[in-house]
């Protein structure tokens, strides 16, 4: 596949797309693509610099769908991840369609310096769930991404009118230390708005829900889970997936069960989401491939590059849109783990982390910014210069 204008190994290049995620627990991708723009345009001033900050499903959907289409940020207050009020927001793309990122009421940003997977709860996301359903929304779309809890989205469910009950039949709100006490479930008063609804939930990573690469094990740790921790959640997850299939038959076997601490169970179960990808569905409605038709140049970049970024998450996705479109693709990364360059997407030329330029992780961190617009200086000089 030939790249467009290339002499030698410059591209010579005037319009340049910048499609970032963002550095979690560091930078917004809104503050990463702005920072690479104005970096971008310090050594190539006539560049053409378009920035699309993107979320493949966590912490900034909302802002990334609201910038790219338009719509109104809504704002309500809902229960937290530890059932405090919060302020929280969803968007409404249109009077028919709402954008909800679970994030906004269960996030690990929510939580901050007290991260507890077996008692934090997803209850809040049902209640931006109700207030959209009741300003008129028939199509939500629901970010799985970025969430402090382990609960299998039994808060949520809880909340919609999904009645959990213990071995003594006594109704309770589970929490995810608390899952294995479910014995019984009860959907009789489920929301009567869910049936007129219809849901997609975005989901980009492939872990089954239980096990060594499910969710407990995976993702509980940076959750605030220490090793028996992880072993209570597992074995909490694998006990209340007996029940749902004893109960309604749910086999929870499917790719993607394990992420956001199980949430696309209850997304499958109780909502009859439709599960897809949250960078493939954002690019499709942004219309992305339109986009980069006159584009010389891409520019990504997320916190850390390693096999899953690969494998349906933001840069992996704008890779095949690349590809198709014949761009070449940069990225620049906080860090990155050891891969072979040559099982890289046909697109991606480079993956540059900021690690190369720092003097250490914390380093990295701490001077994100420095360190972010320094590489992307040093990028559009090697080929633009």
């Amino acid at each position: 596949m030939s790249l467009r204008r290339p002499i030698g190994n410059e591209i010579m290049a005037k319009k340049i797309i910048v499609i970032p995620d963002s550095f979690k627990a560091c930078l917004s991708s809104y503050e990463v693509a702005n920072i690479i723009k104005d970096a971008l345009k310090a050594v190539i001033p006539d560049a053409e610099v378009i920035t699309i900050p993107v979320s493949d499903g966590g912490e900034g959907l909302v802002d990334s769908y609201l910038t790219a289409v338009g719509g109104q940020k809504i704002a309500l207050s809902t229960s937290g991840p530890y059932q405090e009020r919060i302020d929280s927001f969803y968007g409404m793309i249109n009077p028919q369609t709402a954008i909800i990122e679970m994030a906004a009421s269960a996030g690990l940003t929510l939580v901050k310096d007290r991260p507890n997977p077996s008692l934090t709860t997803t209850y809040g996301v049902g209640e931006l769930i109700i207030d959209a359903m009741n300003k008129g929304a028939s199509t939500i779309i629901l970010g799985l991404g970025g969430s402090a809890t382990n609960d299998m989205g039994v808060g949520m469910a809880h909340c919609l009118g999904v009645q959990f009950f213990n071995r003594n039949h006594d109704l309770f709100l589970p929490v995810g230390g608390t899952l294995k006490e479910i014995k019984t479930i009860n959907i009789d008063k489920l929301h009567p708005l869910i049936k007129k609804t219809k849901f997609i939930a975005l989901c980009d990573v492939k872990n089954p829900l239980y096990g060594p690469q499910g969710a407990a094990f995976v993702y509980a740790k940076q959750k605030g889970a220490n090793d028996a921790m992880i072993l209570e959640l597992d074995e909490n997850m694998r006990q209340l997936a007996l029940v749902l299939q004893k109960q309604f038959g749910m086999e929870v076997d499917f790719a993607g069960a394990g992420a956001a601490g199980g949430m696309t169970v209850s997304a499958k179960l109780f909502l009859h989401a439709e599960i897809k990808s949250g960078i493939e569905t954002f690019l499709k409605m942004i219309k992305f491939q339109d986009l980069i038709k006159k584009a010389d140049l891409i520019i990504s970049g997320e916190g850390k590059f390693d096999s899953q970024s690969l494998s349906g998450k933001v840069i992996g996705g704008i890779a095949a849109e690349a590809a198709f479109a014949q761009v070449p693709l940069y990225a620049l990364v906080g860090q990155k783990a050891d891969m072979d360059e040559a099982n890289y997407p046909q697109a991606l030329k480079k993956v540059i982390s900021l690690m190369e330029y720092s003097h250490s992780l914390a380093d990295s961190f701490l001077n994100a910014r420095f360190y972010l617009s320094k590489a992307t200086k040093e990028l559009a000089k090697s080929l633009f210069k």
